[in-house]
């Protein structure tokens, strides 16, 4: 747990000393003492949020370049759908024409028989 003196106040338990690792100054009115096995930790925990902040934003990058790669994909294959329509349309009209070929000579064929 991180010590924390305000006002420089510092909380000791009765019967320690300050050792190498703990150095505790006359805190001025505003100031946070750390040890320096917290400080480490918080340095540790600083860079480890700093890593995942840089790959957020390359995820991020990464995302926006494919919605960008997919949206050209989009108004292409928009495009060659709307092609397709048209030639689906104009099949289905040659078809109805045949249909209506077919049926007029089959009618023929129907007359000649009787």
């Amino acid at each position: 747990m991180s010590e924390f003196a305000w006002d420089g106040d510092v909380e000791k338990e009765p019967g320690t000393q300050p050792g190498p690792e703990t150095q505790h100054r006359a805190a001025e009115p505003g100031t946070v003492t750390l040890s320096v096995n917290d400080f480490s930790s918080l340095e540790e925990r600083i860079l480890r949020a700093v890593e995942v902040v840089r790959r957020e934003r390359q995820a991020r990058a990464t995302a926006e370049e494919r919605a960008v790669l997919a949206e050209a994909q989009l108004r292409e294959q928009a495009s060659q759908v709307e092609q397709l329509e048209k030639e689906l349309q104009a099949l289905r009209a040659e078809r109805d024409h045949v249909r209506e070929r077919v049926e007029r000579l089959l009618g023929q064929l129907d007359a000649l028989e009787l």
